[in-house]
């Protein structure tokens, strides 16, 4: 419930329930898989409660979903052919760089000239979307701090309200860990009681997750954000080396 309502409100669930699930003696590639499961219900219910500030054109959407899709299935296909810790002593890195880009996000969009406003160009389309790909490779093979990710990007894209940015994370991150989610599913690597009881939780956490955080001015949401992004950084450094 806690890491639903977390990834509502900024990202970063994946720091709560994935080493909740390690705690409790479930693998780390099972830990991972049913985490994401679980976070998956927590997404659809925040980004229900987020549907009123989704306001991006289809022309900017569809290629976003693509990604997102492609992706995620990219991704989760690797975790299943790779040993998960190669990829852990990577993802501090990501983390430190994903907070950077988020809190940098505005000066980055003026210099590149990279927006998802409804003028956006075809190419600042195609690389919004390439960016995006890249990004759901990483959550469908790992997930922990792809929302923080998702955010970084937005803010590099030039999208400034940290309301819709958070509707338009919902959208792609169930896109992303949809996908994986058919593939671990499938290759039964998930378990499902504690994906359950988790799902519960995180459906619940998601959604309230989600109305609470509409009531806080943006600045306090960003500095959350920021904060989440920093002890995720440190966790992951702390945990890898």
């Amino acid at each position: 419930m806690v890491g639903a309502c977390l990834n509502s409100v900024a990202g970063g669930g994946s720091f709560i329930g994935f080493p909740a699930l390690l705690f409790t003696g479930v693998p780390a590639i099972p830990s991972n898989v049913t985490n994401n499961i679980a976070m998956l219900m927590g997404s659809v219910a925040s980004g229900g409660a987020y549907r009123n500030r989704l306001d991006v054109s289809r022309r900017i959407l569809v290629p976003l979903l693509t990604a997102s899709l492609l992706g995620g299935l990219v991704g989760a296909l690797l975790l299943l052919k790779t040993p998960a810790h190669t990829f852990l002593r990577a993802v501090p890195w990501l983390m430190l760089a994903a907070t950077v880009l988020f809190i940098f996000g505005k000066k980055l969009a003026r210099l590149r000239h990279l927006t998802v406003s409804h003028e956006a160009t075809t190419t600042a389309i195609l690389t919004t979307s390439l960016l995006q790909f890249l990004v759901s490779i990483y959550g469908g093979y790992f997930g922990a701090g792809m929302s923080i990710v998702i955010l970084a990007m937005l803010a590099a894209a030039g999208m400034v309200d940290i309301h819709a940015m958070n509707a338009l994370k919902s959208v792609l991150g169930v896109a992303v860990t949809g996908v994986a989610g058919l593939c671990f599913a499938f290759s039964r690597a998930v378990f499902w009681p504690q994906a359950m009881v988790m799902t519960l939780g995180a459906v619940i956490g998601g959604y309230f997750g989600a109305h609470f955080a509409q009531r806080l001015p943006q600045s306090w949401v960003r500095g959350f954000v920021i904060l989440v992004g920093a002890g995720m950084t440190a966790y992951f450094f702390g945990k890898a080396y």
